[in-house]
């Protein structure tokens, strides 16, 4: 069932687009206002095992609670495994990053992915107008005999102080783009996704994200019939 991994994907058409451009803003607003970058550069915060992070995931396009989700770290060393658990979905794929900040499985997307060789979870350096730019293949978790290509752009754009409902964070706001990477659904011709990030280096995690993807399938002609997958924010509501 696809929607036990959080990335429910709208199988929609062109009035999908439609949808999108009048729904946006269904969600209500988080204050955010743009700051100066900090003089030093900061530090993000070390794993350890019992940190946790509570997010509320809101689906954008109506505005509806998806469910209320638990990351925990439980394992601290060369890898770093991070579980997932939904108030409503229960028990998700874990996260694990290998070394911290470098991602080695990813459970945010359907499919969740494994990738061959870990690319970074957040901007090398903290600062706007850095980017990067970074090729590696992933499988399919729990399906290792093929592997996909799959390019990542993340492109950090400005420092905000933005007030969810953990409190008030100096975030960096970046943008992670993965565009024309190859599907483990051979009928799709060609897919995008893009994250908009707030990652705040004292929690060592974001306090707001927000995942729209969208494919071609065979027979489409242009991106304009584009089927969207679902919308999701997630914003931070408790952590430790």
């Amino acid at each position: 069932m696809l929607f036990k991994y959080l990335s429910w994907r709208s199988a929609t058409t062109a009035i999908a687009s439609l949808l999108l451009t009048a729904c946006l803003g269904s969600v209500s607003h988080i204050p955010k206002t743009e700051i100066a970058p900090p003089q030093v550069a900061p530090v993000v915060r070390a794993p350890a095992v019992g940190q946790q992070w509570i997010y509320e995931v809101r689906n954008v396009f109506n505005g509806e609670l998806v469910d209320i989700l638990t990351e925990t770290v439980v394992s601290v060393g060369p890898k770093v495994q991070i579980t997932r658990e939904g108030k409503k979905l229960g028990k998700l794929p874990d996260e694990i990053q290998e070394p911290w900040g470098m991602i080695l499985q990813d459970p945010h997307w359907t499919p969740p992915q494994r990738f061959t060789k870990v690319v970074p979870l957040w901007p090398q350096e903290l600062k706007p107008g850095w980017s990067g730019f970074y090729r590696t293949r992933y499988q399919v978790l729990g399906v290792p005999d093929n592997d996909f290509y799959w390019g990542l752009t993340i492109q950090a754009n400005a420092w905000n102080r933005i007030k969810t409902q953990a409190g008030e964070f100096d975030a960096l706001y970046y943008v992670s783009t993965a565009d024309n990477f190859q599907s483990d659904d051979w009928f799709r011709l060609a897919s995008n996704r893009r994250d908009q990030i707030w990652f705040a280096p004292q929690i060592g995690r974001w306090v707001v994200r927000e995942s729209f993807g969208e494919y071609l399938w065979l027979g489409m002609s242009g991106w304009s019939e584009s089927i969207k997958e679902d919308y999701l924010r997630w914003e931070l509501i408790a952590w430790k």
